[in-house]
């Protein structure tokens, strides 16, 4: 059996029309925010964490008088605690992660693997989960991994094309329940579980992953396993998806295919995750899932199938509020009666719910350790580094990075690569914090002393650099596609217009330097907007080879850029960009801004409009744009969240 199954029981006999309601919760995207606690600040931060979260799951299991808690994947990456863990000090075989250790703690029923538990390879991530997947370059040997079942049916060892994980799992509880007639009643619930992952794992992390695993579309695995799953006398099918809503052209390399995964027969729950998005959000007007056919963004369900998305971060706690009723020997989902809600950490008065202290006590010594780990210092700068207008122009988070990157790259061309020697060096970066987790998710490094977790802030992500050879119009429609971030303005509009376009992420608006200029033409229609494109004055021509530095993620196809899809590769490093940058700032020692900070190679193209050109930023950081140079942006009021509407004069654009 390729499921972490058992042999169907003998089925209890229970009462045509019994009822039960049975709250199924789920986590998301946790991204290892065990505590509330910002590692790139060293500060707390109340907005976020698995702790608080923890909380709202203790809430529910008093509220409720049936349980069961899922996680739907990206749960070991995203903060510097997990970097610790993973690559400064790699936890052993017999060490539980802390992450694991916390769920363990709360008492998880199941969950499946995100896309980013792949980013650390698959050693590591076979050590940490307990899995001896028989793949190459992994040890055939289970470690101390999480106490609940991870189950995941879409990717395939290339050694004996079978799962790395077992496709699914079947869990069998005890319901509460009332009879017809009133009566107080237990009865069993047998539930089938089935896990899925983005395929576009294949592309992302390339490196890791080629001639090891391969992936198959969620349709086509949900086909291949349900029968034998329904076969094991189950009651109900919970799908654990990462991945989220999209009703774009089904295919099987598709990231986020779950509304094609709700017509499959035999699924009658979903638990989704990876878009970084709660579902259902009735309260937002301007929710991606409001006008996809047959999502009810108000009760919770896709194609009549109850489903959820808890957000992310530990922000928020997916519930389906399951109504159960007995019929034909199982229990069956009463739609009617049915809903789906995520609630939020933080209450509607702006207050947020206590952490639960166990959490704390858990991974008290890794926290410390990790803090004294990124708080080890590396240099100094004389300027201040900051996301808060990047997409304005401002370059001080950006251009450390891109002359790192690119400063590696020469040096490594000039002694192993003689074949490029001649071919300019470009680096790309972008901004990964640009206010989408809320008003304190910015780069914000002071002018003074600089530590690891400074150069962690700038570098969010366990990328590795990765070099490619392109010419100039894939440079050209590489800027092309960066510039989807800005929505298109029209001048003749005497309302606002909001200059960002929020559907693109702020993670690919990639600015490209090192001798590059070029201008951004707001008003035109998207692939129309890059202008002047030059490289050491002179205009580029099509033909013109360059080598760009970018990561492994972008490289391989992540964002969907034009000519990156991983073939034009010339340099996969085994360093990640993060200590790249690292090793740069140690040499470097001292950061000015006239050499490392004032790289301003793009602007937009000059143009008067009739209304204002908005920007939503935080709040109180006028001082910053314009200590940084942009003398065109002027705010307009205080949003009263933490964040604030600036405008941008697009005829003085500099």
């Amino acid at each position: 059996c390729l499921s972490a199954c058992t042999v169907a029981p003998h089925r209890a006999v229970v009462a045509v029309g019994t009822r039960a309601r049975l709250a199924i919760l789920e986590s998301t995207d946790i991204h290892s925010n065990i505590l509330s606690y910002d590692y790139y600040k060293l500060a707390e931060d109340r907005t976020l964490g698995f702790e608080r979260m923890a909380t709202l799951v203790k809430q529910a299991r008093m509220e409720f008088p049936n349980t069961l808690l899922f996680d739907a994947g990206d749960t070991i990456q995203g903060t510097a605690l997990a970097d610790w863990q993973a690559l400064a000090k790699p936890v052993g075989c017999g060490e539980e992660l802390a992450m694991y250790r916390a769920m363990d703690a709360l008492g998880y029923d199941g969950g499946t693997i995100g896309n980013h538990e792949f980013n650390y390879g698959l050693p590591f991530l076979a050590q940490v989960t307990g899995d001896a997947m028989n793949v190459d370059g992994v040890a055939a040997k289970r470690c101390a991994g999480p106490h609940s079942p991870l189950v995941l049916a879409n990717v395939f060892s290339t050694r004996d094309d079978r799962p790395i994980y077992a496709p699914t799992a079947v869990i069998e509880r005890p319901l509460k329940a009332r009879t017809a007639d009133g009566r107080e009643t237990t009865a069993p619930i047998r539930i089938g579980l089935i896990g899925f992952t983005p395929p576009t794992i294949m592309q992302w992390d390339k490196r890791n992953l080629e001639g090891k695993v391969r992936t198959k579309g969620l349709i086509e695995a949900a086909r291949e396993f349900l029968p034998a799953l329904r076969a094991q006398n189950v009651d109900l099918v919970v799908a654990i998806s990462h991945g989220g809503i999209d009703a774009a052209p089904e295919g099987t390399m598709m990231e986020n295919a779950n509304w094609y995964l709700a017509q499959v027969p035999g699924i009658d729950v979903l638990l989704l995750g990876h878009s970084h998005a709660a579902f259902p959000e009735p309260g937002n007007p301007k929710s991606r899932f409001n006008n996809i056919a047959d999502v009810d963004n108000t009760r919770g369900f896709v194609h009549g199938k109850p489903a959820v998305m808890g957000n992310f971060w530990g922000k928020s706690l997916g519930v389906i509020n399951l109504a159960l009723v007995r019929r034909d020997g199982h229990w069956a989902i009463d739609t009617p009666a049915t809903h789906s809600e995520v609630r939020d950490i933080r209450r509607p008065d702006g207050s947020f719910v206590a952490p639960d202290p166990a959490i704390a006590k858990l991974v008290g010594p890794v926290h410390e350790a990790t803090i004294a780990y990124v708080s080890t210092p590396i240099g100094d700068s004389d300027f201040a580094m900051t996301s808060y207008f990047a997409e304005l122009g401002d370059v001080t988070a950006l251009q450390p990075v891109n002359t790192a990157q690119r400063e590696y790259v020469q040096a490594y061309i000039a002694k192993n690569l003689p074949q490029y020697a001649g071919i300019p060096v470009l680096s790309a970066a972008a901004p990964f914090k640009t206010g989408f987790g809320g008003p304190a998710d910015y780069t914000d490094i002071e002018a003074g002393p600089l530590a690891i977790h400074n150069a962690a802030d700038l570098y969010l992500y366990p990328n590795t650099l990765t070099a490619v050879k392109v010419d100039g119009v894939q440079v050209k429609g590489w800027l092309e596609h960066s510039a989807r971030r800005f929505n298109r303005i029209d001048p003749a509009k005497t309302g606002p217009q909001d200059l960002i376009n929020r559907k693109f992420s702020g993670y690919n608006f990639d600015v490209i330097q090192g001798g590059l200029t070029y201008v951004i033409d707001a008003t035109k229609p998207v692939g129309e907007r890059i202008r002047d494109l030059a490289f050491d004055g002179e205009p580029v021509d099509a033909a013109q080879p360059f080598i760009v530095v970018t990561n492994n993620y972008r490289a391989s196809g992540g964002g969907k850029f034009p000519g990156l899809d991983g073939s034009n590769v010339v340099l996969s490093a085994p360093d990640a960009n993060r200590d790249v940058l690292i090793d740069w700032v140690r040499t470097r020692k001292h950061l000015t801004r006239a050499r490392d900070g004032a790289d301003r190679n793009w602007h937009f193209v000059p143009v008067r409009t009739a209304g204002p050109v908005t920007f939503v930023s935080a709040a109180g950081k006028l001082d910053v744009a314009r200590t940084d140079g942009l003398h065109n942006v002027r705010a307009l009021h205080d949003n009263g969240d933490g964040t604030a509407t600036y405008a941008i004069d697009l005829s003085a654009a500099q």
